[in-house]
């Protein structure tokens, strides 16, 4: 017994065997996501700690003042996106305030952590479901109470206006659909998911 776990070690550890490294993979693969992951999602509270963005609708085109005074669609008509926020009683320099001010992009990781949802403030990231694979990841910009029950309504700095809570047929978004609220971001590391991803589709496609 004792050597042939010795060959099993030798073979993981110190093999230069092409299969030796698809069994590392696979092994860090299992670690990561039934042991890391779950032991982090503990610690941070949620079942999702960390999420990759898989969509532009955070991103900022340009500088601040760009993003600022680019297209948007307000309530009766189109504007800009400073004007949607003031219908939403959002100044610039309450919006300056706000965590990731300059949004963020498309392969980027955020790191959440759960949150009571009367915790959560306007300019908060938060991340929900809304019926779709993957959560939506966008900016709180009104909150609201109904029957002792807390609702959102939410944007993507990128997005010209608020569309969510729409699929489920609600008139916001519902504290039971909340994931957590990210409080970190790390630059581009999410594109490994997202191109692993699309490699995998390539071949169900076929």
């Amino acid at each position: 017994m004792a050597g042939f776990l010795k060959r099993i070690w030798w073979f993981l550890w110190k093999s230069n065997h092409p299969l030796s490294w698809i069994a590392n993979i696979v092994i860090a693969f299992v670690v990561i996501k039934f042991v890391f992951y779950p032991l982090l999602g503990f610690l941070l509270g949620t079942s999702y700690p960390i999420v990759a963005v898989v969509s532009g609708s955070m991103e900022h085109d340009g500088d601040f003042e760009k993003w600022w005074n680019s297209i948007a669609v307000c309530s009766k008509s189109a504007c800009l996106q400073k004007d949607f926020y003031m219908e939403h009683n959002i100044t610039k320099e309450v919006f300056m305030r706000f965590p990731f001010k300059n949004g963020f992009n498309k392969g980027d990781i955020m790191i959440l952590v759960g949150v009571e949802p009367e915790e959560l403030k306007i300019g908060d990231i938060l991340v929900f479901r809304d019926g779709q694979k993957d959560p939506i990841i966008h900016r709180i910009v009104k909150k609201w109470k109904v029957d002792g029950k807390w609702y959102f309504q939410t944007k993507g700095d990128h997005n010209l206006q608020s569309i969510t809570g729409l699929k489920l047929n609600e008139v916001g978004i519902s504290e039971e659909r909340i994931v957590g609220k990210a409080v970190f971001r790390i630059p581009y590391l999410g594109w490994i998911k997202i191109l692993f991803v699309k490699f995998i589709g390539l071949f169900k496609g076929r």
